[in-house]
């Protein structure tokens, strides 16, 4: 018998046997299958979440580290603890001297509560000064108009972009309004752009969309947060993004250096300077989705493998109930590879099947709720073709090991005891 009318031929008498054993083959195709979905669907939902925090995170910026001064806790240089850091200007140009490892740095300047008003209507926002580095850092989309130039923090151009609700409140019936006139601090400002409008459900100075971004040079003139602290040049803080993702400890390292030796504290000092670093913070939550994505594994695992046990007992089942029909090929010249074959091959043929029917649920499952609206931490259900690899692989082990001990087992009949067998 060639190959393709012996796969014909297994296929027929599986189904026959599905057909004749309804309920047991039902809870066998049931089991193979659950555990199947089981396993790319827990893998999914672990890689939706992870997904959906790193779309979350990119939200202020992709791999971005923030750096605030702090007090001290550790008594150096001869100076007492609980003193207080304020970084300045200066900083950044020494880092960006010193620290090989940070590819683009930033001073924040803010204020908040900042008075602004239009022909129709005023409010108070938080007012960013911003500059080409900085626009590299943060994830500030403009959706209408430009953003802000080299050329306007060099001149200190009175020139603005609002963000999506600072729009809607000081041009509520006028939705492009770039070259519209507005006053900050009562000072003329020219509307050059309008931000994208962001759903964010985290930050660390509020949202984008309530902010009006200005050059940063015009907002330490026109309106800055401190006079004492624009006299001395101090910044808010800084932000920075190192040069290899992949040694972000050493570049933080070599900032915390840096600062130490310009601010006379201790390197280990974790006090004296607050870091909040988005690739540490990303490694974190990606150890904790791994953790996860293993023991929802082992779960689906363990449901495989008792899908599994339900393949063999399903042929153990249909070795006992069709002995004679072995007594009677082996008496017709059948050989002990030829059973073998046959019952090792349907055995995997049901686990196969039972398979792909849990793969194809698991592609509906997915589609349907991808469709759907979903929340920001939640990127929905990717399919990875690791993850289908895996199931293949998982699904494949299984088969075999429930088929190849029934399948054994019928091949060691003798014909004088299977033909003499009775029901």
């Amino acid at each position: 018998m060639h190959a393709g009318e012996l796969a014909a031929d297994l296929l027929r008498q599986t189904l026959w046997n599905i057909r004749r054993n309804k309920l047991r083959s039902f809870l066998t195709l049931f089991g193979i299958a659950w555990g199947i979905a089981s396993l790319v669907l827990m893998s999914a939902l672990s890689d939706g979440f992870r997904q959906g925090q790193r779309k979350n995170m990119s939200q202020i910026g992709d791999n971005i580290v923030f750096v605030f001064g702090g007090v001290t806790e550790e008594q150096a240089g001869g100076q007492r603890a609980g003193r207080q850091i304020r970084l300045r200007e200066s900083d950044i140009e020494l880092i960006r001297a010193n620290c090989p490892a940070v590819a683009v740095i930033s001073a924040e300047h803010k204020t908040w509560d900042v008075a602004a008003r239009s022909a129709t209507n005023a409010g108070r926002f938080l007012t960013v000064g911003v500059n080409p580095e900085y626009l590299k850092l943060r994830n500030l989309p403009v959706e209408l108009g430009r953003t802000v130039s080299e050329a306007d923090v060099r001149e200190a151009r009175r020139v603005a972009v609002l963000g999506a609700s600072v729009r809607k409140q000081l041009f509520e019936r006028n939705p492009r309004p770039v070259g519209e006139r507005i006053y900050i601090n009562n000072y003329p400002f020219e509307v050059i752009g309008v931000m994208s409008e962001k759903e964010q459900n985290s930050s660390y100075d509020g949202w984008d969309n309530d902010k009006i971004l200005i050059p940063h040079t015009t907002l330490l003139r026109d309106a800055p947060s401190d006079r004492q602290a624009y006299a001395e040049h101090r910044v808010y803080g800084f932000l920075y993004r190192p040069a290899d993702i992949s040694k972000w400890e050493e570049a933080q390292a070599q900032v915390r250096a840096v600062l130490a030796r310009a601010h006379g504290f201790s390197p280990t000092d974790k006090g004296a300077l607050r870091i909040f670093d988005s690739i540490e913070s990303a490694q974190m939550f990606d150890a904790i989705f791994n953790a996860t994505e293993i023991f929802l594994g082992a779960i689906a695992l363990i449901t495989l493998s008792l899908g599994g046990i339900g393949v063999m007992n399903t042929m153990m089942i249909a070795v006992a109930e069709r002995t004679n029909e072995i007594g009677l090929k082996k008496a017709l010249g059948a050989t002990r590879r030829r059973i073998l074959l046959d019952f090792f091959l349907e055995g995997v043929l049901l686990a196969g099947l039972s398979g792909a029917a849990g793969l194809a649920l698991t592609l509906a499952i997915s589609g349907a709720v991808n469709s759907l609206p979903l929340p920001a931490m939640f990127a929905g259900l990717p399919i990875q073709w690791k993850t289908l690899a895996l199931a293949t692989l998982a699904l494949g082990t299984v088969a075999v090991l429930s088929a190849l001990p029934p399948a054994r087992r019928a091949a060691r009949l003798t014909p004088v005891e299977a033909l003499r067998y009775e029901r």
